[in-house]
């Protein structure tokens, strides 16, 4: 029976979106080969659809208790924002700007869309989701979800206006639902149309992947309007029947692309997207940038994850960053690499080092350690037989057990190597050399790490006893391998002092990682300090970035 679209269908539109991609997932993992064929667009979308599922059950969940539903608007908000905070790789970053979109016009003039109109304000919604979607990729490329998008607008609005007369009393729901089979029949055509209007597509005799899973989200909003699901294409037909899918980006056609994939959520305003869109666009390709009102969302591919990394610090705050190493040849279907290492790090400018060195990373915020499924799903990502798990956190080391048990009961083979600190794990990672046995790496990698002294330099919260005596709030606190060794007032008088404790053991390298507040002439000092006192001793520097204290140290 059709209905108009209002919060429970949004509810419903959601859940049968996220079904359809779970069924899919894998189909369209399986023939993803454009930009690169890392085999993950899919899971991308499926991710992001569940996080708007999730934001959109937390709404209704809120209302459970008292007498009130949640609106359109409310639903349409939740389902954008969940979108957005969960987008994950190129076309999961597109479909969260095609919801915002859609949430934008659904929001508009919701208590007088009168019965004429609801095959037109579906339209209207459809519509400004193609442009925003579109406006977000720095290079738009035809023959991609933003074709099927704009496709879908298209026919929609070719509906709304042929239907705008005779719509009887029942106008609104007839409206939608003519528009919506209209747009799902629009995408189908453009879907099937890709083939011949991107090369890489046409050689592979298939579709475009993004493209692919809207279209199965157009379905889901077809049931959920109208209780008519269109018939799902079967799995195994030939592609020209099958909408095989292709990961959707903004790149120029070329068989070699950037190694990594960063991905992080940004806090700023529209002056400092605006300058964020330049520097991205000038280090790598497929830059889709999407959100609004001071949060965004962040996706391109570079060589240089660093630099992509530090440019969105310099933009605002960025959080959830996430560094993939693609560890294949783009134009290639992307096979299992043999191993990987997955790093658990406090800062953003580590995780550029750690992904250079072709780790996976996963970010740990001040306050707000990983989960286990964040390691998992970091796990995963790595795509390797073998995986090294690097927690570098004492607290972490039970999250880690857990992760690792659930990746092993997948088939993976996981080695948890217990670095306490950042710096053991920079030791391991020197080390490792994925070209020799797998035990034998492990055991390099331990032996490396355990032979690595751990310091930090905290700000004490309040006044305390420690091992080292009573420190106030503000003191400076010298934890030497997790104990309070050192209580100083000064910076880099505290640092001297941790140092002279650690190297009067021994040593032979002092590494040194920043935090983002603290200035290079602190760097200096330690390194002259450090030089001075001990003519074997070398040191590395390193910015850490935002990181929950100011120094970490660590000597080999």
């Amino acid at each position: 029976m059709p209905q108009t679209l209002d919060a429970a269908a949004v509810r419903t539109w959601c859940s049968l979106a996220l079904d359809a991609l779970g069924r899919d997932r894998e189909e369209i993992d399986a023939i993803n080969v454009y930009p690169v064929a890392d085999g993950d667009t899919g899971t991308n979308l499926y991710l992001t659809v569940e996080s708007a599922v999730r934001a959109v059950e937390a709404v209704f969940d809120a209302h459970a208790t008292g007498t009130s539903v949640p609106d359109l608007p409310d639903a349409v908000r939740a389902m954008a924002h969940g979108a957005l905070i969960g987008a994950r790789g190129n076309s999961g970053t597109i479909l969260a700007q095609l919801l915002r979109g859609m949430a934008e016009v659904l929001c508009e003039d919701t208590a007088g869309a009168g019965a004429e109109d609801g095959g037109d304000h579906l339209a209207r919604a459809l519509r400004r989701a193609a442009q925003l979607a579109r406006e977000a990729v720095a290079h738009p490329v035809e023959g991609t979800i933003l074709t099927v998008a704009a496709a879908a607008a298209d026919a929609a609005a070719r509906e709304a206006g042929d239907g705008a007369n005779g719509a009887g009393d029942d106008g609104a729901a007839y409206g939608s639902d003519a528009a919506v089979h209209a747009a799902y029949a629009g995408a189908r055509v453009a879907l099937d149309a890709t083939p011949g209007q991107l090369a890489v597509l046409g050689r592979a005799g298939v579709v475009d992947a993004g493209g692919r899973g809207l279209l199965a989200v157009l379905a889901a909003l077809v049931e959920a309007v109208t209780g008519d699901a269109p018939a799902r294409v079967a799995p195994g037909a030939r592609p020209h029947d099958l909408p095989a899918v292709v990961e959707s980006c903004d790149a120029d056609d070329s068989p070699v692309g950037p190694a990594f994939e960063v991905i992080y959520l940004l806090e700023t305003d529209e002056a400092g997207i605006t300058r964020l869109r330049r520097r991205l666009d000038a280090l790598g390709d497929s830059l889709v940038v999407v959100g609004g009102d001071g949060l965004w969302n962040v996706h391109v591919h570079v060589d240089d994850a660093g630099a992509a990394v530090e440019a969105g610090v310099e933009a605002g705050r960025p959080y959830r960053i996430r560094i993939t190493h693609f560890g294949a040849a783009a134009g290639h279907q992307r096979e299992r690499a043999q191993r990987a290492v997955v790093a658990v790090v406090p800062g953003e400018g580590l995780a550029g080092l750690c992904a250079e060195a072709g780790a996976t990373t996963v970010l740990a915020r001040p306050g707000e350690p990983p989960a286990s499924g964040e390691l998992v799903e970091a796990i995963r990502r790595a795509h390797a037989h073998e995986v090294v798990l690097l927690p570098n956190d004492a607290e972490l080391r039970h999250t880690a057990a857990a992760a690792a048990e659930q990746a092993r009961a997948e088939g993976i083979r996981v080695a948890l190597i217990p670095t306490r600190a950042a710096v053991q794990g920079i030791a391991a990672l020197a080390v490792h050399e994925p070209d020799r046995r797998f035990d034998e790496d492990v055991v390099a990698m331990t032996s490396a790490a355990g032979a690595t002294r751990y310091a930090e330099l905290a700000v004490a919260e309040r006044q305390s006893w420690t091992m080292a005596g009573i420190c106030q709030a503000g003191d400076l606190l010298g934890l030497i391998d997790g104990d309070v060794a050192v209580i100083g007032t000064e910076l880099a008088a505290t640092a001297e002092s941790v140092l002279d404790r650690m190297l009067s053991a021994g040593g032979e390298l002092v590494t040194l990682v920043l935090g983002e507040d603290v200035p290079d002439t602190l760097a200096e000092r330690l390194e002259r300090y450090v030089r001075d006192g001990h003519l074997a001793v070398d040191t590395v520097i390193y910015r850490g970035g935002r990181q929950s204290v100011p120094l970490l140290i660590g000597v080999e």
